[in-house]
């Protein structure tokens, strides 16, 4: 299999989806899309299941590739927080491998990640499209013809603007723009947490009180001074955002776990854009900032919306 990639530096995100039969298939696919991708030179990263990535090792014999981290988080998972994660990783790759060196990064799906409906995959697609779309990557991503769940293949279906067919990329008629995609599924929303440790309502007179709330807390869950810092910050601007943008009050809770800190920010207004934060705001911009910056601090940040308004879970271990 042959999928050419080589174009100028110019090039934006091309995120392809490849249909496979079953594992022989995957495993097939996967190989000759990264025996192809190390022939022309490319620099190759790995998010794919164990099996997947100890073939593709023996395929590749001394040829290095990057393995990218396996997400983790209080939820179980979110496919946005999966996507900052990759985005932050693909970043320094492409920034570190110089400016003729190709990246062509292979994904496939995972069933443990699919979750009650598969709603992670479409949400991380999706993600993927914002959070990547001005950086120089082929994203191949592997997904089965017939998966459990038919979220999955239509999520799949909708997410990718080109397809993987025979020896190169072709259109996809069936995409559709992140927004669009999510607009038509049920909100994501996380894992139900257990009574929270602190509840407490704020107004934007009240925003020291937040900050001094998770600066109380954090030393005592292990963070150090300078992680502390990056704590309240995050916290501190998603707070604000909620009593800004969101409605005059909104509510903080808290639980303090062996695992860090778990934060959510609720307020009862309406969220117009599903996937905030993933991009960098431009520098000329005085605002818009704040998810994006608490999403480079947080392991975890997720947002969604329901019939009460926002709602907005950060995890952070120290």
């Amino acid at each position: 299999m042959k999928v050419e990639s080589r174009v100028p530096e110019t090039h934006r995100l091309r995120h392809a989806v490849a249909f496979h039969d079953g594992t022989e298939d995957q495993v097939r696919r996967a190989v000759a899309l990264a025996r192809a991708a190390v022939g022309r030179g490319e620099r190759l990263a790995l998010a794919v299941p164990p099996a997947v990535e100890s073939a593709v090792r023996e395929a590749l014999g001394d040829k290095d590739f990057v393995a990218l981290t396996v997400p983790h988080g209080a939820n179980g998972g979110s496919g946005q927080t999966t996507a900052a994660l990759r985005a932050r990783e693909l970043r320094a790759l492409v920034q570190g491998g110089g400016t003729h060196a190709g990246v062509t990064v292979l994904s496939a799906h995972d069933p443990g990640l699919d979750g009650v409906d598969g709603g992670y995959w479409t949400e991380l697609d999706a993600a993927l499209n914002v959070a990547l779309g001005d950086l120089p990557v082929d994203l191949v991503c592997l997904y089965p013809g017939f998966p459990l769940h038919l979220e999955v293949l239509e999520g799949a279906r909708a997410n990718h603007p080109l397809l993987v067919e025979g020896d190169g990329f072709r259109d996809n008629p069936s995409h559709r723009c992140p927004v669009e995609v999510l607009r038509d599924r049920d909100p994501s929303t996380p894992l139900v947490l257990g009574p929270p440790d602190v509840v407490h309502r704020y107004n934007s007179w009240q925003l020291h009180e937040v900050r001094a709330m998770v600066a109380q807390l954090a030393p005592a869950l292990g963070f150090d001074p300078v992680r502390s810092e990056d704590l309240v910050l995050a916290v501190n601007e998603v707070a604000t955002n909620a009593v800004e943008h969101g409605s005059p009050q909104a509510e903080i809770h808290l639980w303090a776990t062996s695992g860090g800190l778990v934060c959510e920010v609720h307020d009862s207004g309406d969220l117009h854009e599903p996937l905030p934060g993933l991009v960098a705001p431009h520098p000329a911009d005085p605002r818009g900032r704040g998810v994006w910056i608490a999403r480079q601090l947080c392991d975890l940040l997720h947002v969604w919306r329901d019939g009460r308004g926002t709602h907005v879970r950060l995890h952070a271990t120290p």
